[in-house]
């Protein structure tokens, strides 16, 4: 009997306790506390059986949330995209002129992501209703708060190649994915043969190189007049990682994770990595596999996570070496006037990039991991996925998300961010027109120099963008 008298006293005191601890809350708004009396529980429990998204309803509910309006939306949207944008450029540019080592403020932050699902059905609608330009207008574009989206739904955006005009070319998908081709002409993007698996460019001459049904067809100029066609043999099946034709149309180079080749007419001669004849289980596969061809073509370079950056001659016969200055090789280019032959090697996300001679090749031998009168030191920061050359400098992107131009003296002249991994980019011959590409599924097409288009521009590089294509899988393709 004492027992049911103790429990019934402590359940009144615990009533007492919710009603005077809860009674402001109870007057202040009862429609609410109510809700969330009843709400609360319904929500943990469908929480702790998976339904999260049921949960997330509940509790809406629970507090009576209300749909913003557009007007909100876009207040809020712009706002704290000008605040963040102004807060990274100004932490970025105090990390660059007084070393990273000396920032003492925190990280900004981009609190934007609880807009990302009205934003994306925004985009859409706007898309659907051909008013992209008033969207853009009203909501420029911005990488962080997306990237739940990206997580499921982006794809890589790779081998771009400038065919003229407006007008380029490329393909979504990395070489061990089925891949799709597109042109995007001005604004226009035309689907290609899905049979495209692999799409280059010659450094001079304009040759271009189409790969589909293991058959490479080099050709002068964008569906010009066919030079040569190679029919793979032992690289059949193999997913193309860059194909680079030469610039007479009459041989190919071929990076894959399965190794590099050089093709012509008479063989395919794979060239990296060099075959160990004392390992009994030695095979070709490598990781970060890379080559570029120089200018002249005189050049071959080829180097994977496991080697050095070998220098061959055009028939693939070794006649130097460059070792890596950060833990792995990672990517190689040639200056537009051919005078100097980058290499990038990289650890985690970051890397070193130096710039040699190319009149020094012949017969170089640069030791790994030390300084060096042969090299000049062009980078410390990057590790390059991808990068062109320009009459005065390079523009490389890395895994950052970041383009940078940097001249062939080290000196870094600007920086502009897009967001993911840098998969692709290309330039017109006038050097006016960039297109990026990036894993975030998104090909961007800039101005370069035309001045910032909004307040939410991270970098100093004084670019306009005038569109960002979105290329996402189960999505239709979409402008901002």
């Amino acid at each position: 009997m004492l027992g049911y008298v103790i429990i019934i006293a402590l359940i009144v005191l615990f009533g007492i306790f919710l009603y005077w601890a809860y009674l402001p809350d109870y007057r202040r708004n009862p429609k609410e506390f109510l809700r969330t009396i009843i709400g609360m529980p319904i929500g943990i429990l469908l929480d702790g059986i998976g339904f999260e998204d049921l949960n997330d309803k509940i509790k809406k509910w629970a507090v009576g949330e209300k749909k913003k309006s557009p007007i909100n939306i876009k207040e809020e949207w712009n706002h704290l995209g000008s605040k963040f944008a102004k807060e990274i450029n100004e932490m970025v540019e105090f990390g660059e002129k007084n070393g990273w080592e000396n920032w003492n403020g925190q990280e900004p932050e981009d609190k934007r992501e609880h807009l990302a699902d009205e934003i994306f059905k925004l985009l859409k609608k706007a898309n659907e209703t051909n008013t992209i330009e008033e969207f853009r207008n009203e909501y420029p574009p911005s990488h962080t708060p997306l990237i739940k989206f990206m997580e499921s739904k982006s794809q890589s955006i790779e081998q771009l190649q400038f065919i003229d005009q407006q007008k380029i070319i490329f393909l979504t998908g990395t070489s061990y994915q089925k891949r799709q081709a597109y042109i995007l002409d001005n604004e226009k993007i035309i689907e290609l043969d899905s049979s495209i698996s692999a799409i280059g460019k010659s450094k001079k001459n304009n040759v271009f190189a189409i790969s589909a049904n293991n058959l490479v067809t080099t050709t002068q100029g964008w569906e010009g007049d066919i030079i040569s066609t190679f029919t793979l043999q032992k690289t059949k099946n193999i997913g193309i990682t860059e194909l680079i034709p030469f610039n007479d149309g009459k041989k190919v180079l071929l990076i894959t994770a399965e190794g590099i080749y050089l093709i012509d007419k008479e063989s395919e001669t794979m060239i990296h990595p060099e075959p160990d004849a004392e390992d009994e289980e030695w095979d070709s596969y490598i990781d970060m596999e890379n080559g570029t061809l120089s200018n002249d073509n005189q050049f071959i370079v080829v180097g994977d996570q496991c080697s050095e950056h070998r220098i061959l001659d055009n028939e693939g016969v070794q006649i130097g070496k460059i070792g890596q200055q950060s833990e792995y090789p990672h990517y190689c280019l040639f200056s537009k006037d051919n005078r100097q032959l980058i290499t990038n090697s990289c650890h985690f996300y970051n890397g070193i990039t130096i710039g040699v001679a190319t009149e020094q090749l012949n017969g170089i031998d640069i030791s790994e991991y030390e300084e060096s009168t042969l090299y000049t030191t062009i980078d410390k920061e990057m590790r390059v996925y991808c990068g062109i050359s320009t009459k005065d400098y390079y523009i490389l992107g890395d895994a950052h998300g970041y383009i940078r131009a940097i001249d062939h003296k080290g000196k870094h002249l600007w920086r502009h961010f897009l967001g993911s991994t840098i998969s692709g980019i290309t330039i017109s011959d006038d050097e006016k027109t960039l297109w990026v590409g990036s894993y975030s599924g998104m090909i961007h097409k800039l101005q370069l120099g035309k001045g910032f288009r909004d307040n939410h521009t991270i970098g100093n590089g004084n670019h306009y963008e005038d569109f960002r294509m979105i290329l996402w899988k189960e999505e239709p393709i979409m402008k901002w």
